[in-house]
C-alpha cells in the first residue's frame, strides 16, 4: 500500500466524501487500494477478506492515516455469509467485489473441475455478491465487479467464460436495478498482487517479465493505476452495464 493518503481535496473523488464503501476482497491488491483512495476521500470503508492477518493488517494500515475503516472476516462465498454480514452491516453506497481467480489451460488439457470451480468462482460467486448486497446498496449507489481481459480460451478457458458472463452478468444486472443502482466491471490484465503470492519470486519475475512483453504499453500496471478505474466507475453518474479493460492494450494485440 502507498505511503500516504489521497488527499480528501481530490476533485475527482469529492463524491465519495461521507459514503459507506464495502470492499470485498479488500486485504490487498486493487481492492485495498480502492479502500485507501476512497477513505483518502473521506468515505467509511469496510473491508472484507477471510484471512484474519491481512484483514487487522489492511484496516489499521487504513487507520493508521486516520482513516475510518472497519472489517469483517468471513469466507464471501460460503453459503449465506454476505446475507449474514449485509443484516449487521445495513444500508452501503458502494460495493466493490474483487472475487475470482485465474486458471491456465484450454477446453481439453485443463481437467472439468478446474474450468467449472473458475467459472463459479467469477460468475456465481459474483452473483451472490449481487443478490446478497444489492437490496443494500442506497439510491445512487453502485455495484462494480473485477472481470479480466487477455489470455485466449486455449489457454485460460475457465477464466475467459468466467470474464465474459461477468460481462453479461453486468448488462443485466443494469437493467434490472436501474435507475437506482449503477452495475459495472473493471477487466484487468495480469498485475502483481496478493493473488500471485504463492509463485517464488523468480517465477513471479519471469511471469511479470513475459507480461510486460506481450503488452503494447510495454510494461504491468501498478495496482493503483486499476484502482482508478473503479473510483471512475463509482463516481460517473452517467456510466452503467460497462465492463472497462484497464491492460494496456494487450486485448488490441
Amino acid at each position: 500500500m502507498s505511503d500516504a493518503a489521497v488527499p480528501a481535496s481530490d476533485p475527482f473523488l469529492a463524491s465519495l466524501r461521507g459514503t459507506r464503501v464495502l470492499v470485498i476482497g479488500g486485504t490487498s491488491g486493487f481492492g485495498l487500494e480502492v479502500a485507501r483512495k476512497a477513505a483518502g476521500a473521506g468515505a467509511r470503508v469496510v473491508l472484507v477478506g477471510r484471512d484474519r492477518g491481512r484483514l487487522e493488517g489492511a484496516v489499521s494500515a487504513l487507520r493508521a492515516f486516520g482513516a475510518a475503516a472497519g472489517g469483517a472476516a468471513l469466507d464471501a462465498t460460503a453459503p449465506g455469509a454476505l446475507e449474514a454480514m449485509g443484516e449487521q452491516l445495513g444500508e452501503v453506497d458502494h460495493v466493490i467485489s474483487t472475487l475470482g481467480g485465474a486458471m491456465g489451460g484450454g477446453f481439453i488439457d485443463a481437467d472439468v473441475a478446474t474450468i467449472r470451480e473458475t467459472i463459479d468462482g467469477k460468475l456465481f460467486a459474483n452473483l451472490e455478491v449481487a443478490r446478497a448486497l444489492a437490496p443494500r446498496i442506497a439510491e445512487g449507489g453502485t455495484l462494480t465487479f473485477t472481470a479480466g481481459t487477455g489470455g485466449s480460451p486455449a489457454t485460460s478457458s475457465g477464466a475467459i467464460v468466467g470474464n465474459e458472463a461477468i460481462a453479461t452478468m453486468v448488462k443485466g444486472l443494469a437493467v434490472e436495478l436501474a435507475p437506482r443502482v449503477r452495475v459495472n466491471a473493471v477487466a484487468p490484465t495480469w498485475t502483481e498482487t496478493g493473488l500471485w503470492r504463492g509463485l517464488d519470486p523468480q517465477e513471479l519475475e519471469e511471469t511479470k517479465t513475459s507480461m510486460a512483453d506481450a503488452i503494447p504499453l510495454g510494461r504491468t500496471a501498478e495496482a493503483a493505476e486499476v484502482a482508478q478505474a473503479y473510483l471512475f466507475l463509482m463516481t460517473c453518474g452517467f456510466i452503467t452495464g460497462q465492463t472497462i479493460a484497464v491492460d494496456g492494450g494487450i486485448s488490441l494485440a
